[in-house]
This record gives C-alpha cells, structure tokens and sequence, in this order.
C-alpha cells in the first residue's frame, strides 16, 4: 500500500477500509512508517474524523499491535477503570479496593500509567509507598489479583506499540483532542489489558481534555460503542473535573487523600465519585442489582475493609502497608508555603488546571516520559468550592524542594481562587451515566 494515498483519503474525509487501517498500526507499531507521514495522517483525522466502524477497527488493531494480557487464570469476571486524566484524581486507589473488598467475586486487574504534565499518573502514586513495586511479571500479577482481589501494576513496553508512538506523536502535534484518536487510544489499552467489564470517568472542564459536558458525553458514547462492537461490557460516567478532585494534588500527598477517604475521615466529591465508580464496576460485572451494588460498596467503606484491602495489595506488591494504614508516615517536604486569602468570602471556584500546572511546577509532575519527579510535592487546597474563608485564611499549602519552585507556583495560582459574598450553588460530580 502507499502511505500518502491512504493520507490524502483521509484528508479528503473518506472512509479506509479493515486492510488500511491495519496497514497504517502494523507501520506504526514496527517503525516502517515515518514519523512525519504518521504524523500527517493524525492530523488528517483530527481535521476529518473517523466513522465508528473505523475507529472500532482502529482500536482492535492497536489492541493488537503488541502483547495482550491473558487473565484466564484470574478467577471470577475481571472488572477494570479508567479516568480521561484530571487534577487530584486518585479514585483508583479507592474505587478498585473497595471493589475488592466488596466480596462479589469480582476482581480488579488493572495495568496504569505515569503521569505527563499536569495529570498524576497512578503509578507515580503508588510508588511514593516505599518498597511498592509495578513492574511486575504476569504470573506475579495474576497471583496477586487471585489472592487480594486487586492490583495495580505498570503497563509493559510491549502493550500497544503503536499506540505508544502514536500517542507521543499526537503530543508534540497538536492533534490530542481528537475524539476518535483519544477513545481508539483509551480502549486499545484497556482492551489488551483483558478485562470483561471496562467502567469509564470521563471528565469535562478546565482541568480535562474535553471542556464541555456534551463534548465528554459525546466521547463516551464512542469509547462505549467501540467496547460493545468488540464483546466487551462498557459503563460511563461523566464527570466535573472544573475544580480540582479532593483537597489533595501531588503523588504521595494523593495516596494520604485516599487512605483518609477510606478509613472514613474524608468525604465529598472524591469519596463520592470513587463509590460510585465501585458501584458501576460490581454493577456491569453482573454482580447484582445496582442498588445493592451501592450498599456493598457502603459497607465496605464504613466497615474499613476498604483501606484493609488497599494494605494487602500493597503489601503483596512489596510496599509497606504501615504507609496505608498510618499515612503520616509520609514524609512531607519541609520547603513549604501558605498562599492566603486577600479578602473574605466564599470560595466560588478553583481553577484546576492552573492548580495542575502549579503542581507540576512544584515537582509533582513531569514535562517528559522520563523526567523525575518529587513525589512529597505538590498542593492540599485548604479550602475548597462551598467553603468561606476569612482575609488571610490559608487557601492552599504548597509543597516543594526549593523556594525557586515555590515562586514559579505562587504565581501560577495567582487567579486561580475566586471568592464572592453569597455562598455559591451546590454542583454536580457525576453529570450523567451511560451505560
């Protein structure tokens, strides 16, 4: 086949055929195709776009692309979750225990990612817990999800090649917002991962790829839909990501949010969110009714098996569970700073994406694959939407490893509270779930 007559098809908006689009992953996955006709061919789609058909294929093709993940020794149905990417989003660490702990027999084998630019990654979460490792082979992952129930490792440099260097095109041209390429993307991955059940958090708002509600919605009919073309049981929940998920935005700060929800002593949105994330999962898996979904997963954040089970999988991945069940034990950077109210008032909103962008300056996050990154950085939001805060009350604290980096945050999150004199509105966090 010949490349640039498969791109000029594209660009003039026609369909390519099964044998096409296989041509185009199976080049970009083994590098016989050049990076600038890839390229060229991801912005002829994000100008054009992609039928259904097309992107469904495009998907099973990269799913493909390189190993898969056989969970047939995992006993039960495998149930999985994804996140689009938002600011402070930690719901894995909740969500996927209590689904564990629950007791239905179902089971969360769940491959993650890093973190790049201003959205954590859960990896880099979890290896703020010292000793906590990812990189795990296949027998030892599969033997941890049949005795705790859970675990979250590292995706393999063999899982989707084509998406790898796709993706790493799409970054540096601008041609991430590409409905198609980002649910073709989400699914390859979550498709050769395994699982029967696949429950999707799609978020809209500043601190999200999507802006608009319709916009995610309309993503998560597509992701949905290609997940039912290719046998698999597809759930969505559309979210708010406006404001920042929780009090906490950094790794290991994060990890302390979680802990905090599960053993009870933090609620709101994320103890909100993560429940219902918990509840969808046991409830696409054919555990039961979604009302008595719910109840279990009540249960088992009430009772504390939740935080229980998130210890063992610590512990079985050879991190320390005495971080899990006594979180100051984390140490915290002691370059630190108090950003303060300059009037009274009612805290109206916060800008999550400029608190993502001041979290990565701080440390928490990188601006490269391989970048490190401090995982005691980052910010806990003092005060949140809905709560006042009296003239030089603390908004936020900032945590670093240098006072350089403390300014370029101070100034980052220089307009990113607003106050007002009447206490604001309530909002929703789930906007709507499909299913």
């Amino acid at each position: 086949m010949n490349m640039v007559a498969l791109i000029e098809k594209k660009k003039h908006g026609d369909a390519l055929d099964n044998a096409e689009i296989e041509y185009i992953v199976r080049g970009a996955a083994d590098g016989t195709i050049p990076d600038y006709q890839l390229a060229a061919f991801l912005m002829a789609v994000c100008f054009t776009g992609m039928s259904d058909e097309e992107t469904a294929q495009f998907t099973a093709c990269m799913a493909h692309s390189g190993e898969t993940v056989d969970l047939s020794a995992v006993n039960g149905t495998k149930a999985d979750k994804h996140s689009t990417g938002g600011i402070g989003d930690k719901t894995t660490l909740i969500a996927c225990p209590l689904v564990a702990a629950a007791d239905c027999g179902v089971r969360v084998a769940k491959l993650s990612g890093r973190g790049l630019g201003f959205t954590g990654g859960t990896i880099d979460k979890l290896e703020s817990i010292p000793g906590l490792r990812t990189d795990l082979d296949a027998d030892t992952f599969i033997g941890i999800v049949n005795r705790v129930g859970v675990c979250v490792a590292g995706q393999t440099k063999s899982l989707v090649p084509a998406d790898k260097r796709l993706y790493a095109l799409r970054d540096v041209t601008a041609t991430v917002d590409s409905a198609p390429l980002i649910a073709a993307s989400v699914m390859s991955k979550k498709l050769a991962g395994g699982s029967d059940v696949i429950v999707l958090d799609v978020k809209y708002g500043s601190g999200a790829f999507m802006k608009t509600a319709e916009e995610a919605e309309s993503l998560a009919l597509r992701m949905a839909d290609i997940g039912k073309r290719l046998g698999k049981r597809v759930s969505a929940l559309i979210t708010d990501m406006h404001v920042p998920l929780g009090r906490a935005v950094g790794n290991a700060l994060e990890v302390q949010e979680a802990c905090a929800v599960l053993s009870g002593r933090a609620g709101g949105p994320l103890a909100e969110l993560s429940a219902a994330l918990a509840t969808e999962m046991l409830f696409a898996a054919g555990a039961d009714s979604r009302t008595v979904c719910a109840d279990r997963i009540s249960s088992a954040l009430r009772s504390g098996r939740g935080l229980e089970k998130l210890a063992e999988m610590v512990e079985a991945q050879g991190g320390d569970p005495a971080y899990i069940r006594n979180p100051v034990r984390f140490p915290q950077s002691q370059v630190r700073r108090t950003l303060y109210a300059p009037s009274d008032g009612w805290v109206a909103a916060t800008d999550a994406l400029a608190v993502g962008r001041a979290a990565c300056a701080l440390g928490a996050g990188r601006s490269s694959k391989d970048a490190p990154i401090d995982h005691a950085a980052g910010i806990l939001l003092e005060r949140v939407r809905g709560e006042y805060v009296r003239s030089g009350g603390a908004l936020a604290t900032l945590f670093a490893d240098s006072i350089e980096r403390l300014d370029e945050a101070e100034a980052l999150l220089a307009d990113a509270f607003r106050l007002q004199d009447k206490k604001p509105q309530p909002t929703k966090t789930i906007y709507k779930t499909i299913c």
